[in-house]
């Protein structure tokens, strides 16, 4: 199932049926896969996992996880386990971080497996996970 949003707020408007009505390009993905399944989907079907790169990207990710099926959703955040850093699959840096308390800026524990961004359904804040679990996602749409 796919849930899309338009929200309320925010800087992208689109026109529909002479109407102007705001946008967020984004897509909740109510089916659960891993990390790279889900990366994978977004990539085939969308644009990308999305990135949440400042904090308009972050309140439309909390709009648009609402109806998830599953507790955490993953997003475009990955960590290196070689070099020990976290990254966006945009390609760009984490400069804004929504890190939940204990999560994203300590040592990551790699012994297990790859590690990968998701965001808790409830809160919105980030946490680490093994990128094998199985969870909904968010794709971005440009």
């Amino acid at each position: 199932m796919v849930t899309t949003l338009m929200a309320r707020a925010g800087p992208g408007w689109r026109q529909n049926n002479n109407k102007t009505k705001p946008y967020m390009p984004l897509v909740l993905i109510k089916e659960e896969k891993t990390w790279k399944e889900a990366l994978r989907y977004c990539r085939e079907n969308h644009v990308d996992l999305v990135s949440v790169e400042n904090e308009r990207v972050q309140r439309w990710v909390e709009l648009i996880i609402k109806p998830a099926s599953t507790d955490n959703v993953w997003v475009g955040l990955r960590h290196t386990c070689t070099l020990s850093f976290w990254f966006w699959v945009s390609g760009n840096s984490v400069c804004y971080q929504n890190w939940a308390p204990g999560n994203g800026t300590g040592v990551e524990d790699c012994s297990n497996g790859e590690r990968s961004g998701a965001v808790q359904s409830g809160s919105g804040k980030w946490i680490s996970l093994l990128e094998n679990q199985t969870l909904n996602f968010i794709c971005s749409t440009v």
